[in-house]
């Protein structure tokens, strides 16, 4: 039997468009996620990622269009419980300790996950105690999320999540966020790491002049460059011999090391036949597409329109 798709599945963004004077920060936007989903919203300073994300949480209305989450408004999802929100920016109640706002928090919801749930969930249990004002910026981020995710919403909205956080800290959050997702929430997040959503995201979206430049998942996003690249060890050849081999494109020298840049895969299939048997000295062979950092800067281009803001 064919599953019918409803509103109350899914998140709608549709048509929207906000500016600030002159200053057009989204323009026309259509996405929609699946219940379930974990996307990443991606694009340079300047993209409207945060204006988008606010307009989500209902903290900023559209000039026109509409947002759905779940088949209920912003306002509404809100006041169900049903959204989760952990922005860039804002500070802890001081004079409480970590369990004590934690608790106070999980009061405001009509059925909250159980605090020391939480606390494990985001590694906070250990300064549970502790008084906020106390923590360091790290620890902060994590009692945020806490914050976020106490409510037990079907939608969590990450604003630069892991921003304060060193790579172990890193590597945590986003192993709790796993535990999250296999639950079937939602998650959407911006960052600036490209890493974090090429690993975690099942799709993104990429953002530029406040409008949509690519939504896939990471591995069709990245194939929309096309550019493949050779790395072998090869200390004793000639970057124009190198050069000269079919489908190179480019040649870059890292101490003893190579690589070769194609246009595509079948250039790199003709450039790798003919440098092993040229050089069939050639070892420690990589071949390897272009990354998400090759497909952002390609998709969103360097250039900046007047008018755009975050």
């Amino acid at each position: 039997m064919t599953r019918t798709e409803t509103p109350d599945d899914k998140i709608e963004l549709t048509e929207l468009t906000k500016s600030y004077g002159a200053v057009k920060a989204v323009r026309g936007i259509n996405v929609t996620i699946q219940r379930g989903e974990t996307l990443a919203l991606l694009g340079p300073n300047g993209a409207g990622k945060s204006t988008t994300i606010d307009m989500i949480l209902g903290l900023t209305r559209p000039d026109s269009g509409t947002v759905t989450l779940f088949g209920s408004s912003p306002a509404d999802a809100v006041k169900a419980g049903a959204v989760g929100g952990m922005l860039q920016t804002g500070t802890l109640i001081e004079f409480m300790s970590v369990h004590e706002l934690v608790t106070m928090v999980a009061s405001l919801y009509p059925h909250p996950l159980a605090v020391d749930e939480v606390l494990h969930i985001t590694g906070t249990s250990e300064y549970a105690n502790r008084p906020t004002k106390k923590l360091s910026g790290g620890q902060t981020q994590r009692v945020r999320m806490a914050i976020a995710l106490v409510a037990n919403p079907d939608l969590l909205v990450l604003d630069e999540p892991t921003a304060a956080l060193d790579v172990e800290g890193r590597r945590d959050f986003w192993a709790a966020m796993r535990e999250v997702a296999a639950r079937g929430k939602t998650i959407v997040f911006a960052t600036h790491y490209l890493e974090e959503a090429d690993a975690y995201a099942d799709r993104i979206v990429l953002m530029a002049r406040g409008q949509v430049v690519a939504d896939g998942p990471p591995t069709e996003i990245k194939a929309k460059v096309g550019g493949r690249s050779i790395r072998a060890t090869l200390p004793d050849v000639r970057n124009d011999s190198l050069a000269a081999l079919a489908g190179v494109s480019k040649v870059e020298r890292r101490g003893e090391a190579v690589i070769l840049t194609c246009a595509d895969s079948a250039s790199s299939d003709s450039a790798l036949r003919e440098l092993l048997s040229r050089f069939p000295e050639a070892r420690d062979l990589e071949v390897r597409g272009a990354g998400l950092e090759e497909a952002f800067l390609n998709l969103t281009g360097d250039h900046e329109e007047d008018g755009v803001a975050s």
